[in-house]
């Protein structure tokens, strides 16, 4: 983390209404079915314009990445991720009728509970173009790296002109110190 001037803070963005921390794959899949029919149902956000097949390979991707984050010597203690971005990205709150945010300093957690992807986990393992982060999963000094490489994809690429990388995308593999911030 040489590179960052400052500490750098990781940012969940949430609807008012739900709250935050939530993530569908926590719940078994009836549960986690019926509560994307609502959302797609209800309302007119980016989450309510997923596929039938999301919660599936939603699964599959958290599997990957948790795998492949345990053989880089990561210590995930939750099967499932907390998801935040690297850095801030105000217009995600775009994608919620009533977003909000928690802001969390990087420093605050331990290094062993975090992954990254360049990009949302989504598209950067599934998408094949040849860009060589593309089915990576990252430890905190290698996201360092790569940031160094490439920039955040927050500044370069807010319209997403460029192609699917947006933002860093940051799993947080344990519940104990987020609480202290909700």
């Amino acid at each position: 983390m040489e590179f960052f001037t400052k500490t750098p803070y990781l940012y969940h963005y949430y609807e008012r209404n739900t709250g935050p921390l939530k993530n569908l794959s926590e719940l078994d899949i009836n549960n986690a079915e019926k509560i994307l029919k609502k959302l797609q149902k209800e309302n007119n956000t980016f989450a309510a314009k997923r596929t039938d097949n999301y919660l599936e390979i939603r699964r599959e991707i958290e599997q990957k990445i948790r795998i492949i984050f345990i053989e880089k010597g990561g210590e995930p203690k939750k099967q499932f991720p907390h998801y935040f971005i690297l850095g801030e990205c105000p217009w995600v709150k775009e994608w919620f009728k009533e977003g909000m945010e928690i802001k969390i300093p990087i420093d605050r957690l331990d290094p062993k509970s975090l992954s990254f992807t360049y990009g949302d986990s989504f598209p950067a393992m599934r998408f094949q173009d040849g860009k060589p982060y593309r089915g990576q999963v990252y430890t905190i000094e290698e996201i360092s790296k790569l940031v160094k490489l490439y920039g955040f994809p927050q500044e370069w690429n807010k319209d997403g002109k460029y192609g699917p990388e947006r933002y860093i995308e940051v799993q947080i593999w344990e519940d104990q110190p987020l609480h202290l911030f909700k």
